[in-house]
């Protein structure tokens, strides 16, 4: 026997928040449910085997046990319910009796003892930072993860703590995004990992803009990140990262400094010519105080002029529209430093002044000449 009553807002964002580590099609169906689990309070799981969620929730539980749900099933039943208490009943045979106002319903839930266990993961290392300044960093580094899995490692995000700041670098061959913020606690030394990149989004959407720590644990296969009552675990990715800071030139002659929301203006305008159908690089012409840009397609041409500090020395330079405009976008600073060399070399965009807590660099589309 289960029972317990709880608030249908907190059961439903333990639902919506555990729901999106299940597996939506899986052998094993006891994956595709939620693990409900009573004791001294409610716990609810969902694990892929790649990635588990689980949260506490507030409730007042008569009976302890534990009992798999289909997690869809589950989900929809409670959305559906009215805005008052629940109460959750299940009996030997696993029918589930949930009821709340006037709405009852009766679901048949599967044995708790085909549920993989969530692993564990040793606290030797770990740190914590401001839910915030995580939940900023992840989205400002998550969008130069590469989607290509001849590299697994590059799925991945790599964390690097040391010295009570964390630096975090994602590659995917074509761009690279580095963000780097004290921490506020760090436990066991400095460390380092990688995280994967569809985990990284679910981190994402637990936190929020609180100054309330969330904590990052390592452990030997698996990593844990707890944010309030929520624990997501999920699995390193193994492999060598690329030597970022090998791969980033930084002795460039040219360097000037733009602002940010006007260049992302420029370069989305000349971009209106180009498709999926119809690619084309922008080609930036970088002058004294201006960038001149320009794209064509079969669609027509696009001409804008953007006016920045700084001397370009006449630097002509193509680049893939949306790469440099997430890079710009993605950048947490009203105006950046964009530090060129050759036609050919990698665009380096940072701060203009004060520490450099980002760094975006952006590879070059090659140009035809006879455009």
């Amino acid at each position: 026997m289960i029972k317990f009553s709880c608030e249908k807002v907190f059961l439903q964002n333990a639902i919506s928040v555990t729901s999106r580590a299940v597996a939506q099609k899986s052998s094993i169906p006891a994956l595709e449910g939620l693990l409900i689990h009573a004791d001294q309070q409610l716990t609810v799981s969902g694990y892929n085997m790649q990635t588990g969620i689980r949260t506490n929730v507030f409730a007042n539980v008569v009976e302890s046990g534990d009992i798999v749900l289909n997690a869809r099933l589950f989900g929809d039943i409670i959305r559906r319910m009215p805005d008052d208490m629940i109460t959750f009943t299940a009996d030997e045979k696993m029918m589930v009796h949930l009821s709340c106002g006037d709405a009852d319903f009766d679901i048949l839930g599967l044995s708790a003892a085909d549920y993989p266990e969530l692993p564990e993961v040793e606290s030797e290392y770990s740190m914590s930072m401001k839910q915030k300044t995580l939940k900023a960093m992840i989205e400002e580094v998550a969008f130069a993860v590469s989607t290509n899995e001849s590299r697994p490692v590059h799925t991945g995000a790599l964390f690097e703590i040391a010295d009570m700041k964390m630096t975090m670098v994602a590659v995917d061959g074509f761009r690279l995004a580095i963000r780097k913020e004290p921490v506020d606690k760090l436990e066991g030394g400095g460390f380092s990992f990688v995280a994967p990149g569809s985990a990284l989004n679910e981190v994402k959407s637990i936190c929020s803009d609180v100054e309330d720590l969330a904590q990052v644990t390592l452990g030997k296969r698996h990593i844990l990140f707890e944010v309030g009552d929520t624990q997501l675990i999920c699995r390193r990715l193994e492999g060598e990262f690329l030597d970022y800071k090998n791969a980033i030139p930084r002795k460039n002659p040219i360097s000037i400094v733009a602002d940010t929301k006007a260049l992302i203006e420029s370069i989305d305008r000349v971009s209106v010519v180009i498709s999926d159908k119809l690619k084309s690089p922008v080609r930036c012409l970088f002058d004294h105080d201006k960038v001149m840009l320009s794209a064509k397609t079969g669609n027509g041409e696009a001409k804008d002029i953007c006016r920045v500090t700084g001397d370009g020395d006449k630097l002509e330079i193509g680049f893939n529209n949306r790469y440099l405009m997430e890079a710009l976008r993605f950048a947490p600073a009203d105006k950046v430093k964009i530090e060129l060399n050759t036609g050919v070399s990698p665009a380096i965009i940072v701060p203009t002044e004060g520490e450099e807590n980002f760094l975006y660099m952006v590879l070059p589309v090659r140009l035809k000449n006879a455009e």
